[in-house]
């Protein structure tokens, strides 16, 4: 009896406890039925506000970014859907690009981000306050600031300690040699003087266009000349110190190569399109370019068999024909007005962010064959010539800005023009760097 009395005790025990279990669960369903109160309703975002922004960049033309630019323009507009974005373009090419820039500046229509050059042609806008510092910004966000290669920011410092422009590609310059050409006439590649003048006199008779180049926009020829008979001292200094004597043997060599029949007969007519064209095609040896140059030769013959060499050091200069032109010129600059923007400061952050993420830079990057601004970037897709390109930067002793960078525009706009003055013997190399340095002089009053 005593067996089955507990049997029958832990039975109601246990049948206890379940039927306590289901009230439990019956007032926790009740609960639960319950109307929240409005405090504990789940709070609606805010839609956000929709914002247009303007972008002005020369990744236009036939630009070989161009493209890859759009699409990450596109892919920023696809993630927020209330921000606009005008891309507003013209060809590096097209010399109105500089002036569209100056007056938009100096009008109250600066673009929202401006991707432009640093150094001299941005430190009239830098100084008149257009642009902000990207100093607290770059500080605010460690994670996208370390990011980047070190050395690509430090290129973008302006002279008053601030970096004001954030990289996107960095660019290196040199001869772009078609060693097809050169083996069908027996000709070694120019890596020396001799052996470029004896391409060019060999090239010349036979009807071949030896390097390709306008007198006009003659930027290159003048950055590699003066580079070649100066050395990296002497060119970084532009007309600072005085006239660098080497100077005028840079443009004395320029005449020597155009009386060995250098230059395309209508060098005078001419713009960097064109030379760029006529190397494209097949139709000239060499050219004088940077490093987004060789994404817009198309024709196989062409980029299959393209090198890039440094430009040969002169007899008589202090170059070594190992330094280069190159670095990181340009970046993106944020107005100051839009900073100031309430509706629009963090929009054109964050899409300044996104358009020097290491994504975007390294798409970029293949496309027009520049040096990445980011670290940690594969370049593995990249073209032969491109590769050879970054080697060629690896290697360099020295990476100079071009004179450009270094002397007022209107200055070198007096150097641009003495080319064609020098090679048809109407100026001295002499006479024209004077009133160059006369104009850089009284800029700087």
């Amino acid at each position: 009896m005593k067996r089955s009395s507990l049997i029958l005790l832990s039975m109601m025990v246990v049948f206890a406890m379940f039927l306590a279990a289901c009230g439990k669960a019956e007032e926790k369903n009740t609960a639960s039925e319950q109307p929240k109160t409005e405090s504990e309703k789940p709070k609606e975002e805010a839609p956000k506000k929709d914002v247009k922004l303007r972008v002005f960049s020369t990744f236009g033309g036939t630009d070989a970014a161009r493209e890859a630019f759009q699409a990450a323009i596109d892919d920023f507009v696809s993630k927020n859907p209330n921000v606009k974005v005008e891309n507003d373009t013209m060809s590096a090419n097209d010399d109105g690009f500089r002036t569209k820039v100056n007056t938009d500046m100096n009008s109250g229509n600066e673009p929202d981000l401006l991707f432009y050059f640093v150094g001299a042609d941005a430190q009239g806008f830098v100084d008149a306050g257009k642009v902000v510092s990207m100093n607290d910004i770059l500080d605010a966000n460690p994670e996208w600031k370390a990011g980047f290669n070190p050395t690509a920011l430090e290129n973008t410092r302006m002279q008053d300690g601030n970096i004001y422009a954030i990289p996107l590609t960095g660019y290196y310059e040199g001869l772009f040699v078609n060693k097809k050409i050169f083996a069908d006439n027996n000709l070694e590649l120019p890596t020396d003087w001799d052996k470029l003048k004896t391409a060019v006199s060999t090239l010349s008779k036979k009807g071949i266009i030896p390097l390709a180049a306008p007198f006009d926009q003659s930027h290159y020829v003048i950055e590699h000349f003066i580079l070649s008979a100066a050395g990296a001292k002497g060119h970084d200094s532009g007309l600072a110190n005085g006239i660098d004597p080497n100077w005028e043997k840079g443009y004395a060599a320029m005449k020597e190569l155009y009386d060995l029949g250098a230059f395309p007969k209508d060098a005078a007519t001419i713009d960097l399109s064109m030379a760029s064209n006529y190397y494209a095609e097949g139709k000239a040896a060499m050219i004088i370019e940077g490093s987004w140059a060789s994404g817009a030769w198309k024709e196989p013959a062409v980029i299959d068999n393209t090198t890039i060499l440094p430009f040969p050091a002169m007899p008589g200069g202090v170059g070594t024909g190992k330094e280069i032109i190159g670095g990181y010129g340009s970046g993106f600059y944020l107005s100051k007005a839009t900073y100031d923007n309430a509706d629009k400061k963090d929009a054109a952050i964050e899409l300044l962010k996104h358009m020097t993420s290491k994504d975007v830079i390294e798409k970029i990057s293949l496309a027009n064959g520049g040096l990445p601004a980011a670290a940690g970037v594969e370049t593995k897709g990249a073209t032969q010539v491109a590769n050879d390109g970054f080697a060629l930067a690896a290697g360099a002793p020295s990476v100079s800005r071009p004179i450009d960078n270094v002397v007022a525009p209107e200055t070198f706009s007096t150097l641009r023009a003495g080319v064609q003055a020098v090679v048809t013997g109407k100026k001295s190399p002499a006479e024209v760097l004077k009133e160059a340095k006369e104009i850089e002089d009284a800029n700087k009053k």
